[in-house]
């Protein structure tokens, strides 16, 4: 399995990904690994996880938790939460809140919406002027034809 997550080791956070999960323990893979001994904070959803290295093996770490993991809902977080966990960080180093993410996801919601009303004005401008130029002929020979009554 590989499931995205996110790990403190100090005072910084970085990405990493849980290889391995039993009720007191984890594999996982870090680009910036802990170590032996030191105690690290790893998150994955609302899921905070306080661990101790074991073992270390290159980027591969074993961490022992105190208290048992409840496996299946760390399993289970949708796809979309994992993308949210990666998505940046905020100036503290912190994961990024519940509500910064919704603040962005709102704003990314917004401007799509722009986005969208722009193109569709844009397309309308496009076609009525189309449609001027195509009828403009046709109703100046049907206007000569039967004279201009204005004239």
């Amino acid at each position: 399995m590989l499931l995205p997550a996110r790990l403190c080791t100090g005072a910084q956070w970085s990405d990493t990904c849980i290889l391995n999960i039993s009720s007191r323990g984890l594999l996982i893979h870090s680009a910036r690994p802990a170590g032996k001994g030191s105690v690290v904070e790893l998150r994955r959803g609302d899921h905070v996880i306080q661990a101790r290295v074991v073992w270390r093996d290159g980027a591969r770490v074993g961490l022992q938790c105190d208290e048992r993991l409840a496996i299946e809902q760390i399993v289970t977080l949708g796809q979309s939460r994992a993308f949210q966990l990666t998505a940046g960080e905020s100036a503290t180093g912190a994961p990024p809140s519940r509500a910064m993410a919704e603040r962005s996801r709102l704003r990314g919601r917004a401007l799509e919406y722009f986005s969208i009303a722009v193109i569709a004005v844009s397309i309308a401008t496009s076609v009525s002027a189309m449609v001027e130029t195509a009828l403009a002929r046709p109703l100046a020979l049907i206007e000569q034809a039967f004279g201009n009554p204005q004239r």
